[in-house]
């Protein structure tokens, strides 16, 4: 099985959008997805009001989510580790003991446009717009995860 894993911030706003649409979009006998945060500020709890409110307009449901931290283990248990913005890859790669581990780790929007370093934007002050904004974007590169996978 492969295993991928959204990370962002608080693992509160973009990682459970991704985690939502990859999900809807693979075979979950074959690809298991999970997010978590840089940060444990949001620890046990559910996505931001407004993920859940976009995720839901799509047509998905992310309220079985609940925020957890990214911890060193994770680099043993996912094959991927897609993550939203340049300061969450920097926070990664620091916990990474090895090479093979900081190449499991890339910027997500690097699978729509490749080695331009484009992050995505944290919604979370940016108002409802925002969210859709995010969504959109995180729907397209998570098409793109979808035929890398196979």
């Amino acid at each position: 099985m492969t295993k991928v894993l959204m990370v962002c911030l608080g693992n509160i706003c973009r990682s459970p959008l991704a985690e939502g649409i990859l999900k809807s979009k693979v075979n979950s006998n074959l690809v298991e997805v999970d997010s978590a945060g840089t940060s444990a500020t949001h620890e046990g709890e559910l996505p931001d009001p407004r993920s859940i409110e976009v995720a839901q307009k799509h047509r998905l449901d992310i309220t079985d989510q609940r925020s957890r931290p990214f911890k060193k283990k994770d680099f043993d248990e996912f094959d991927y580790i897609y993550v939203m913005d340049q300061s969450n890859y920097t926070n990664v790669v620091n916990l990474a003991s090895n090479e093979s581990q900081i190449n499991k780790v890339k910027l997500i929007l690097n699978e729509l446009l490749p080695e331009e370093n484009q992050e995505v934007p944290d919604p979370y002050y940016g108002g409802d717009r925002g969210f859709e904004n995010v969504y959109q974007m995180l729907d397209r590169a998570c098409e793109k995860i979808v035929s890398k996978l196979g």
